[in-house]
């Protein structure tokens, strides 16, 4: 394909509501991946009082002011997945959200009963889409690695 061609498709893509990659993963994956972190940011921000006492108990530094943080980190991260705008940085903040938070605060295996399943639960979620991020974090490095000889 030549550049001309490519720039068309590109154009095509970007005027049909699509891709301005065209290498970027599916939009219907990244949707559904995102619809389940815009759920989860929006709780939190609905819970922020509840999550601020959690993270307090956990012994999270400074709760009051790191849990709204990482909530916007991860809302803004995920728009930058949806969007697949600055990928690299919005996967890469994605990853570090749930290698910072998972353990920390789903630590299911100092729990018992009820607390100790549903910790668990949330705690496998969240190790299944830290994998969703790292396989967009490679996708990205993918993107930026055909795209940086386009000069």
């Amino acid at each position: 394909m030549s550049d001309d061609q490519a720039s068309e498709e590109t154009a095509s893509a970007e005027a049909a509501g699509g891709d301005s990659a065209p290498d970027a993963p599916s939009l219907l994956g990244r949707s559904l991946y995102g619809g389940v972190l815009a759920y989860m940011a929006v709780d939190g921000f609905k819970h922020n009082d509840k999550r601020v006492e959690i993270a307090e108990e956990k012994g999270v530094p400074m709760p009051e002011i790191a849990v709204p943080f990482v909530t916007g980190m991860l809302l803004v991260a995920n728009l930058g997945i949806v969007l697949w705008r600055l990928p690299r940085a919005a996967a890469g903040a994605l990853a570090v959200f749930f290698l910072g938070t998972t353990p920390a605060i789903h630590d299911f295996w100092n729990m018992e009963g009820q607390e100790r399943q549903g910790n668990k639960i949330n705690f496998l979620k969240n190790l299944a889409l830290l994998g969703g991020a790292l396989v967009f974090l490679e996708a990205a490095d993918r993107d930026a690695n055909d795209n940086s000889g386009d000069d």
